[in-house]
């Protein structure tokens, strides 16, 4: 990675601009401004999100946007309305406070002296949301898109349900926010008022995990944002980007496949990162490809962005199974559009635990069952890597002794695949509702198996996510289940392994009921999306290495601790996996402020018994300055029943080490 040192244009830094809302509230706003701006105007690119510009991402912003700002932009992170020291209260995701104050920002800044008029928007999860979200909603001056690890569909491919299973990230994400939300903003930049700022935030936020445990189906509530809703409302250019290991992959493909508008998809191995910092690497200059993007959408300069393949794609290597990759090695693939004309796929046939080759395949019909324990997911790693390890997938053989397992014979040549393998199965339940998960491995001659991706279905959803109907158990149902997309090469002597199991926690809450899944072969298939190698791809331009702006000094009191441990208690026949995210204390000399992050999960089941499962997460968040400290604990705990969730959460503030706010509380929720 390079750190420059100097840039084309020199960049002064306004620390704090605030930004007027049209109900009076004020966002606060960093602002990295180009030399000169104001006799010489700049576009503007605006990245918008809650993670408190003054501390939490104060390091990423430090290495980004003055990066922007020396090549001649007006860069400008907004915390949200209720977030970091910008006024109000945040109360949920993506409201449409959020958008209309989002098109208050982009106005405002295209009427300022030292920009243009052209703006455009960068971001990565929620920002890259909001992007897509305020491109949905046409502002004249947002002129093109940067939308990192975001999603079109907020209901199905979030961090909230999965093809309608209940993902245990919504239960550690709602977490974070409620952490996120707890804090105050910083004395230094708002004044005597942060307190009552603060209280404000504290009594206002609310539990997010009830607002989204009352909306289990595809309702309004998700369509709200969710821009497949109507793709022709996004009429500027969008760059579509995430990594295989993040949770958000598959939206790259759809907007391809669904946007009209000028778009490019690229897809590496990283985790849920900007690219230039990506990890598993290769990370890549990331930096410099939206630099060339900004330039030919808001300056009109020929940068040749548009050239080349439309999707660009990390074509993994096969590895072993762990839990943590530095390096995934592979190669680039382009493909001009998506769905690719040269995308082949491979049909096989599920026999009595065999795949086969449709045109080897018998006729002969087998019911094959599977009642999968609770252990089954223990080992799945988080549904998307934050690169905090050990957060991805371990050897899939413990998962595989409670599945119903698919080998093809060991591969007599080298199969490359690119794109989402689809289930289609015949298939009995025992009982009204039940999931399936389908994954597909990796089975190198040792035996050990790498997943390479799979795909979740709540089998009330099997018709409608807006209109799910129970099972009549003993009745066979036809049903597909698309795997997330991927890339990777199985080599020659490895076999392909699907497997299919009732359950997957806690990457997905049970369901009400262990249920028994009967599956007919014959008349069940995969069909595997195999891209034969091209010469075409020796002729993509190789991207640059990573650039940065210098880094933020940063001082590290407490290194933290991360681990993820299964415990098993044989002789009280509990099971618990625990997750430590101990981001440690660490201090800005710059502000003088020193941070704490500690997250604790706890995900606990007892025997079979399905109604047994709780989550559990634990975290604290602290500030500190000279005599000034604030330390927050929030806690929230989910159980349930086989027809309700119940959930218990917990809010403690302390000012100088006394409890200043305390708050509780108890929810029960259908399921």
């Amino acid at each position: 990675m390079r750190i420059l040192d100097t840039f084309p244009c020199s960049v002064r830094v306004i620390e704090d601009e605030r930004i007027p809302m049209r109900d009076g509230i004020t966002l606060s706003a960093r602002i990295w401004l180009p030399e000169g701006a104001e006799e010489a105007p700049v576009p503007a690119i605006l990245e918008y999100i809650p993670y408190r510009k003054r501390d939490a991402t104060a390091a990423r912003d430090a290495v980004n946007h003055p990066y922007f700002a020396g090549h001649g932009y007006a860069s400008v992170r907004v915390d949200l309305r209720g977030s970091g020291d910008s006024e109000g209260v945040l109360e949920d995701e993506y409201l449409e406070t959020e958008l209309a104050d989002g098109e208050d920002i982009l106005r405002w800044l295209a009427a300022k002296p030292w920009c243009t008029g052209k703006v455009g928007m960068i971001g990565i999860s929620w920002g890259g949301f909001n992007s897509l979200q305020l491109a949905a909603r046409r502002p004249p001056e947002l002129g093109a898109v940067v939308a990192v690890c975001a999603t079109d569909d907020r209901y199905a491919d979030d961090v909230h349900y999965m093809d309608g299973c209940l993902l245990g990230d919504n239960l550690s994400w709602a977490s974070v926010m409620f952490a996120y939300n707890s804090l105050p903003p910083d004395p230094a930049v708002v004044g005597e008022r942060w307190r009552d700022m603060w209280h404000e935030r504290l009594n206002g936020s609310g539990l997010w995990l009830a607002k989204w445990l009352r909306h289990q189906r595809r309702d309004d509530y998700w369509k709200h944002g969710s821009i497949n809703e109507d793709y022709a409302s996004v009429e500027c250019p969008v760059m579509a980007v995430s990594g295989w290991a993040d949770g958000y992959s598959n939206a790259v493909f759809r907007m391809l496949e669904h946007l009209r508008v000028p778009r490019k998809g690229l897809v590496g191995p990283w985790s849920h990162k900007y690219p230039h910092l990506g990890l598993p690497g290769p990370a890549i200059g990331f930096l410099q490809e939206c630099l060339r993007w900004w330039d030919h959408w808001l300056k009109g300069e020929d940068t040749n962005v548009m050239d080349g393949p439309m999707l660009r794609a990390w074509l993994q290597d096969s590895v072993p199974p762990t839990t943590y990759y530095r390096h995934r090695p592979g190669r680039w693939v382009g493909e001009p559009c998506w769905p690719s004309p040269h995308i082949d796929s491979w049909r096989l046939v599920l026999e009595e635990y065999r795949l086969t080759p449709e045109d080897e395949a018998s006729a002969a019909e087998e019911r094959l069952s599977v009642q999968s324990p609770l252990s089954v997911g223990m080992f799945a790693g988080k549904w998307c890597a934050y690169s905090a390890p050990p957060d991805l997938p371990h050897d899939q053989r413990e998962e595989d002794g409670g599945s119903l397992v698919f080998d093809t014979a060991p591969l007599g040549e080298t199969v490359e695949i690119l794109g989402s393998p689809e289930l289609e199965i015949e298939l009995s339940s025992s009982r009204p509702l039940g999931m399936i998960a389908a994954r597909l491995s990796d089975v190198a001659p040792d035996d050990k198996a790498t997943r390479v991706t799979y795909g979740l279905l709540n089998l009330s959803h099997r018709d409608s996510h807006e209109h799910p109907e129970p099972l009549e158990p003993g009745k066979r149902y036809r049903v597909r289940v698309q795997l997330n997309e991927v890339a990777h090469v199985f080599p020659a002597g490895h076999c392909i392994r699907l497997s299919l199991s009732s359950s997957y926690q806690p990457l997905a809450w049970p369901p009400p009921e262990s249920t028994r899944i009967t599956v007919f072969t014959a008349v069940s298939s995969l069909d595997v999306p195999v891209r034969p190698p091209r010469r075409s791809d020796d002729e993509i331009a190789p991207f640059e290495q990573p650039e940065i702006a210098p880094p933020l000094e940063r001082t590290v009191l407490d290194p933290g601790d991360h681990r993820w441990m299964v415990k098993r208690d044989l002789a009280a026949d509990v099971s618990t996996l625990e997750v430590v995210k101990d981001d440690g204390i660490e201090k800005l000399p710059g502000i003088d402020l020193e941070m704490e992050n500690r997250t604790t999960e706890w995900y606990t089941y007892e025997g079979s018994d399905f109604s047994s499962m709780r989550g559990e997460v634990y975290a604290i968040r602290g500030r500190k300055r000279g005599d000034w400290s604030v330390r927050t604990i929030t806690r929230t705990v989910l159980t349930c029943s086989p027809t309700s969730f119940f959930i218990h959460a917990t809010l403690d503030a302390y000012e100088n080490g006394k409890r200043v706010f305390c708050k509780s509380w108890d929810e029960e929720i259908p399921r």
